[in-house]
């Protein structure tokens, strides 16, 4: 257990450090370790929410969230996120879609982070139809899905830097309590409480290591640094899980 709560702070410290919550490799990390896959996502999003919560404050305190286009985005995806986390999946499916979501996150964070800035785009308007897929698919793995999103939106100029990495924060953090309402009412009590004897330790741990990440992205680590960090972690995590299979 010690191993797993130290990956677990070590992945909220580069994750929180990028403006995401680390959803997808908690998940990959718990499945590693042999956690039953059905409350994986339980433990997962509960982590994601502790440490998104805070950017998520900070940046509307900063002026820096778009509140209009952030609430568009994230009204369509979290109903979509609920049926996902209620859609009941065997676990091969699970596992097959949580590491190639792994490999496809450890490429979007190669992405530069001026992509975004700039007039928005033509493809920039398509986003709130991209946006209920992308909260779907969120649900049924287990995460908040900002991951996928803000490349979208950097690739489409859907705005600047700091408010798109604001608009991923709000949607990991309401796409992660939605889906795991729907996680809870598709597992029951009981699993939510098997869920719990296993999380706490790794929900202390995130909350811990997300303030820590927030401030070595503000006072001492160059950005590119923590995301080539986060993208070799995630890629390997990701690798691993799927050639466990």
């Amino acid at each position: 257990m010690i191993w797993l709560i130290a990956a677990f702070f070590l992945t909220a410290l580069l994750y929180a450090s990028v403006g995401f919550g680390g959803g997808s490799t908690y998940n990959a990390l718990l499945a590693l370790s042999g956690v039953d896959y059905r409350i994986l996502p339980l433990i997962a999003l509960s982590c994601n929410i502790v440490v998104v919560a805070g950017s998520t404050v900070r940046f509307a305190r900063a002026g820096v969230l778009p509140w209009r286009g952030a609430l568009l985005l994230t009204a369509l995806a979290a109903p979509a996120a609920f049926l996902g986390g209620f859609t009941p999946v065997g676990e091969m499916t699970f596992l097959t879609l949580l590491g190639a979501s792994l490999v496809v996150t450890a490429l979007t964070m190669l992405l530069p982070l001026g992509v975004g800035e700039g007039k928005p785009g033509r493809a920039a308007k398509f986003m709130p139809v991209v946006a209920v897929p992308l909260g779907y698919l969120a649900g049924v793995v287990g995460i908040g899905g900002g991951i996928f999103l803000a490349p979208f939106l950097h690739l489409t100029r859907w705005n600047e830097a700091r408010a798109i990495a604001a608009t991923a924060s709000l949607f990991i953090l309401v796409n992660s309590l939605f889906g795991l309402a729907g996680q809870i009412m598709k597992g029951g009590e009981g699993r939510f409480l098997a869920a719990f004897d296993v999380g706490l330790p790794l929900i202390v741990a995130v909350a811990v290591a997300g303030q820590i990440g927030s401030l070595l992205a503000l006072k001492v680590l160059p950005q590119r640094w923590i995301r080539w960090g986060t993208a070799a972690l995630t890629a390997w995590v990701g690798a691993r899980l799927l050639f466990a299979m």
